[in-house]
């Protein structure tokens, strides 16, 4: 059975522009990356939990704030390259980011050294436009712009709509 992930893709428009909420992972493995590297706030859930329920904490625990509520885009799950299957929700709001803090996990680092660090999940989150995402993005959650995009101006069905 793969892992299962459930996120929340935020967005809004400003100036007539789609943007989308991502966060670049912390930690050391990922410092010095940006292109490929960013993500949407997700994370994994064992069988019996609620997508939808995860992906509203796993947005609280990676952003450090509640999620806006509001109607929601449930989107086809998608495979990542991993194997891993993601359920990604989208929900327009507007998140002022002042304060945005990640709970953190620890890892012996320098590797070998004995040495236990404790680094954030997400060490900074932004909003970028629909184009800026599609690069910045690790590449199994690019599918999910393009759907994000259809449902927002009204074409081909992404998704359930729900609440």
């Amino acid at each position: 059975m793969p892992k299962r992930s459930a996120g929340l893709l935020l967005y809004r428009m400003t100036d007539g522009r789609l943007e989308v909420l991502i966060g670049h992972p912390g930690g050391p493995f990922w410092a010095r990356r940006d292109e490929g590297a960013w993500s949407i706030p997700k994370g994994e859930y064992d069988d019996g939990e609620d997508p939808w329920t995860v992906a509203r904490r796993e947005f609280e625990e990676e952003v450090g704030m509640p999620a806006p509520d509001g109607p929601r885009i449930a989107f086809d799950p998608v495979r990542q390259p991993s194997g891993k299957i993601v359920t990604v929700f989208a929900v327009a709001g507007d998140l002022d980011l002042t304060g945005a803090h990640s709970n953190t996990f620890t890892m012996e680092w320098p590797k070998g050294s004995g040495q236990i660090r404790e680094f954030p999940e997400i060490d900074r989150v932004a909003w970028v436009s629909v184009e800026e995402a599609r690069s910045k993005l690790v590449k199994g959650q690019r599918p999910i712009l393009d759907r994000l995009v259809a449902a927002v101006e009204g074409g081909e069905p992404a998704g359930s709509l729900s609440r």
